[in-house]
């Protein structure tokens, strides 16, 4: 039985670049491009009515930002299954963390190629996070400048195993569960049944938002 197609809806201001996404989306097999949306609020309103499995959001649009367009589509019941895929020409860091902080599922810049752009949008309509590295690393260094925002509830600390932690750790610092099965020397299969533990216990929808919020919430510090 074949696959049924990632359906992606296009935001972004400047219909040139639409009719770029769509015609490189069209020529891909597995992918169906079912709307385009020039402002914040219209892509709000297309996500409701489409559906769709990604939407691939400009951050300046007029209207309303992709960030809030992102905070309202990953806040409204209606389209909590719709992921975000944040795609902009400035690689700025408060574009990056409150783009992350709003529900996105993954960030990339306009000079990523083509083949980039693809394996995103198919990692973030798999369901997983597309959390390269250095976005983390950059991460970890705002909070290392301003600290956590709470204190970590001795609840939190304690529905944690001591592989979990050692798993959270890694997350943190940006490591792939392939890597994090190479330095715990356990099977990549154990590593995602971890990580999906991690996610119930610490209420965060995916893992970009796992790594925003056991910084918050000071369960893992940065330099631990």
């Amino acid at each position: 039985m074949t696959a049924p197609d990632t359906r992606v809806l296009l935001a972004d201001d400047h219909a040139l670049i639409r009719e770029s996404f769509r015609a490189l989306l069209e020529a891909e097999p597995g992918f169906q491009p079912v709307g385009e949306a020039g402002t914040g609020a219209e892509a709000v309103r297309l996500a409701r009515r489409h559906q769709p499995d990604v939407v691939l959001m400009d951050v300046r649009m007029p209207d309303l930002d992709g960030i809030e367009a992102t905070r309202r589509i990953c806040a409204d019941p209606e389209t909590a299954s719709v992921h975000v895929l944040i795609l902009t020409t400035f690689d700025l860091d408060e574009y990056v963390y409150a783009a992350l902080r709003a529900g996105a599922s993954g960030f990339l810049v306009k000079d990523s190629t083509a083949a980039e752009l693809i394996t995103a949008i198919r990692v973030v309509a798999a369901g997983e996070a597309l959390l390269a590295p250095r976005i983390t690393r950059r991460l970890i260094a705002t909070f290392a400048r301003q600290g956590p925002s709470a204190e970590p509830t001795a609840t939190t600390l304690r529905s944690l195993t001591e592989r979990e932690r050692e798993v959270l750790t890694l997350i943190a610092r940006g490591l792939s569960n392939t890597e994090i099965a190479e330095s715990l020397f356990v099977t990549l299969g154990t590593v995602k049944t971890h990580v999906g533990h991690l996610l119930s216990k610490l209420h965060a929808r995916d893992r970009a938002q796992l790594v925003i919020n056991v910084y918050e919430a000071g369960v893992v510090t940065p330099g631990t």
